[in-house]
């Protein structure tokens, strides 16, 4: 559908007797006469007004009378033949001033916001028409009224009540327009606010699916605009939010990554604490920040992620709330830093181990909390030049204590003995803490392991076995090799699908196999890898068997 060019003309004054002669010579095509901005604009006479004015327009095509009264009061009557019509007899119309164009209806009329709900009549005489009645009334108007903003924010508002009642059937025309709709008027908040609220019900819809790459792109993009012009509506980012949270995050926006970033990051940092729209926006960006590669994760700590966490952090810790969005600020930062040693320091640097502390002792018994806390921490262990710091005999008792944590799952104790493991694995001479005593520790964390089940289904995502694998090698240590290939040994038998052939791709099965010939690692050690070994075999041999060639 395109859109046809319009003469407007605001109030049309001609004197009585030379009426017709005026508009004649004018060959109007296309003319409009819409009072949309006022309030109560009336005609007098306004059957017989629109009756003269179109008869003595022979060559119309679109006529446009949205917010007057022209369209009379729906009944169907037979208007007078005039002196200008030939024909004694006038087909009947439910616009009586159109009865002269029943047999050579219009291209386009406009009816929105007719007096008495013209729209709404069925026997108009005209191919388009602009209303409200229904959906192809609706999509015509958005085009129609594409650069009068006041009216396209009413026309969204229609479009809106029939996606988020199902009721919508050109799904993809709807879409584009309300995308143009948002495009041509970035500066026109309630517009913004309007389209985005329509676009929620466009992508959460059943027909979801047969938006392509390329539709998907520019929704997106227009959406970060709207977001990006009017950042500080609470609406707006409420609405942004809400319909990015549809998409596959952070596969289907990878493309306007830092745009959204910056985004989100405003929303964590000056939107209402606590409120639904702050934590909404760190939802997504934990889901940015995860399954991305380094690149994005170091994005993510440059643009001030970190530090904009640790604010978060320290303004629950001073009025001692919890809530999801204070486990979820450990959340991401646990994302941020995984294998990106400078997010680990920017979170030591900001205060870190002491708002860990802080939660700790505050929210002893949030598990998930603590899961999130020792994850992260996991990841700054890995780091070899950061190992140190954590060096007290604070942060070391507090390690040895979560060993024995009473939670229903492993992944506290877990986690703070694969950061023990990377403490110890620098050897006696690093451990430079008098208490508590590294044997004493090591003793504590093989105990530990020995309690957990090797069924146990875990809530983890190793994109790289090499934290791992490194420790499978120190041999000065055995008990750092032990909690390593503990958690290989889990992986690969609970996970085999995902993780037997990252062990393997990362040479994990020839680590094992000299672990195995060894004298070092006592035999519990050797028992684990010799599991890990059988569990990469028979998935291998699972996956041969089903490529292999049917001989039928």
């Amino acid at each position: 559908m395109t859109k046809v060019p319009m003469i407007m003309l605001p109030f049309l004054t001609v004197c009585k007797d030379s009426a017709p002669e005026t508009l004649l010579e004018l060959c109007l095509k296309h003319l409009d006469i819409s009072q949309l901005k006022e309030k109560n604009v009336t005609f007098r006479n306004e059957n017989h007004m629109l009756a003269m004015l179109v008869e003595s327009l022979p060559h119309l095509t679109s006529l446009d009378i949205s917010g007057t009264n022209l369209a009379g009061t729906g009944v169907a009557e037979r208007c007078p033949a005039s002196k200008y019509q030939q024909q004694e007899y006038v087909p009947q119309t439910d616009i009586p001033g159109l009865s002269s164009r029943v047999l050579n209806p219009l291209e386009f009329l406009g009816l929105y916001g007719t007096h008495h709900d013209a729209c709404h009549r069925h026997d108009i005489p005209a191919k388009m028409v602009s209303g409200d009645a229904n959906e192809d009334q609706i999509l015509v108007a958005a085009v129609a009224y594409i650069e009068r903003p006041a009216v396209l924010q009413k026309v969204l508002n229609d479009l809106y009540r029939f996606l988020r009642d199902e009721t919508c059937q050109n799904i993809r025309y709807a879409l584009y327009a309300v995308l143009e709709a948002m495009d041509r008027h970035l500066g026109e908040k309630h517009i913004q606010i309007s389209g985005s609220a329509t676009l929620f019900y466009i992508v959460k819809g059943k027909e979801k699916h047969i938006f392509g790459v390329k539709e998907k792109r520019r929704l997106i993009c227009t959406l970060i605009n709207g977001m990006s012009a009017h950042r500080d509506d609470d609406t707006m980012m409420r609405n942004g939010c809400l319909t990015l949270f549809q998409f596959k995050i952070p596969d289907d926006v990878l493309f306007d990554y830092e745009r959204l970033v910056h985004i989100l990051l405003h929303i964590v940092s000056e939107m209402e604490q606590g409120g639904f729209v702050q934590r909404i926006g760190i939802y997504l960006l934990n889901l940015l920040a995860c399954q991305v590669d380094g690149v994005q994760k170091q994005l993510l700590g440059d643009l001030g992620a970190i530090s904009q966490m640790l604010t978060l952090i320290e303004d629950r810790l001073a009025r001692k709330v919890f809530d999801d969005a204070l486990e979820v600020a450990w959340s991401t930062m646990w994302n941020v830093t995984d294998e990106t040693a400078i997010n680990c320091q920017r979170f030591l640097d900001g205060r870190g181990m002491e708002f860990f502390l802080g939660c700790l002792n505050t929210f002893p018994h949030r598990e998930e909390l603590l899961r999130n806390m020792m994850g992260l921490l996991g990841n700054v262990a890995e780091v070899q030049v950061l190992r140190q710091r954590l060096m007290t005999g604070q942060f070391v008792s507090v390690f040895a204590d979560l060993l024995d944590t009473g939670s229903e799952g492993i992944e506290i104790s877990y986690n703070a003995a694969g950061v023990l493991s990377h403490m110890a694995s620098d050897g006696p001479a690093a451990w430079t803490v008098k208490s508590p005593r590294r044997e004493d520790v090591l003793q504590r964390m093989v105990a530990a392991i020995d309690r957990w089940d090797l069924e146990t289904e875990r809530n983890i995502n190793y994109r790289s076995f090499e934290p791992i694998l490194y420790l499978s090698k120190v041999y000065h240590t055995p008990e750092c090799q032990h909690w390593a290939i503990w958690a290989l040994a889990n992986l690969t038998r609970v996970y085999p699908t995902r993780y037997c052939s990252l062990v393997e791709s990362e040479g994990g099965i020839h680590i094992l196999e000299e672990i195995i010939r060894n004298e070092k690692p006592y035999p519990r050690i050797k028992e684990l890898a010799a599991m890990v070994i059988m569990h990469c075999r028979e998935y291998k041999e699972t996956v041969l068997e089903a490529v292999a060639p049917f001989n039928g």
